[in-house]
């Protein structure tokens, strides 16, 4: 089964950046988060009800992912992930009270066992950065944004909830707010860990 790498944040710290500049450096296998073309994405961003919908899709697409690129030759990379999905932003919706407790329930059971039938990550970059950097590259993206700039706080609370139960050997944390677009830094720092 081939290795795989996720890199975690709030929306905006410039996960799918990172990952561009690791794939400029090294051969990955990569799945972004393709958020345009998720069919509740927009209605969600229009509709709180859509809420359910937009993450069972994310979770199902995120698991779909996880299972091609363990099944590829090259070592695999994915800007966010199933448990960014679920551990990040699902609670996050069930926290603002876009989710119901049955409804974030259906979501956890999904997550549980989906989660038993692949494997963990093998490795977790989690990036931070300052909310006004987060905020600024929240604007200046051209996708829909779920997620705001206030979330971050929030997001950013509810991923280091999750990774404290990871073993601290699988995961390096990274202040990403001084990084310029390449990444230069940040991708030799990873490229020796990994």
């Amino acid at each position: 089964m081939n290795k795989l790498i996720v890199i975690v944040g709030p929306s905006g710290v410039g996960k799918t950046t990172l990952a561009q500049a690791l794939c400029a450096k090294r051969d990955f296998s990569m799945a972004y988060e393709q958020h345009s073309e998720r069919p509740f994405q927009s209605l969600f961003k229009q509709d709180p009800h859509y809420a359910l919908a937009n993450q069972l899709d994310y979770l199902i697409f995120r698991a779909e992912q996880e299972r091609e690129l363990r099944r590829g030759e090259k070592p695999a990379l994915m800007d966010g992930g199933l448990d960014l999905d679920f551990q990040g932003f699902t609670r996050l919706f069930r926290k603002h009270g876009l989710l119901s407790d049955a409804e974030f329930d259906l979501c956890e059971r999904f997550y549980n066992h989906t989660r038993a039938l692949l494997p963990p990550p093998d490795f977790i970059i989690a990036l931070s950065a300052t909310e006004e950097i987060v905020g600024a590259r929240l604007a200046a993206r051209n996708r829909i944004n779920i997620a705001s700039a206030k979330d971050a706080r929030d997001l950013d609370q509810l991923i280091k909830e999750w990774l404290a139960a990871v073993p601290k050997n699988k995961i390096l944390e990274l202040d990403v707010s001084r990084e310029k677009k390449e990444y230069a830094r940040s991708v030799d720092l990873i490229l020796e860990r990994v």
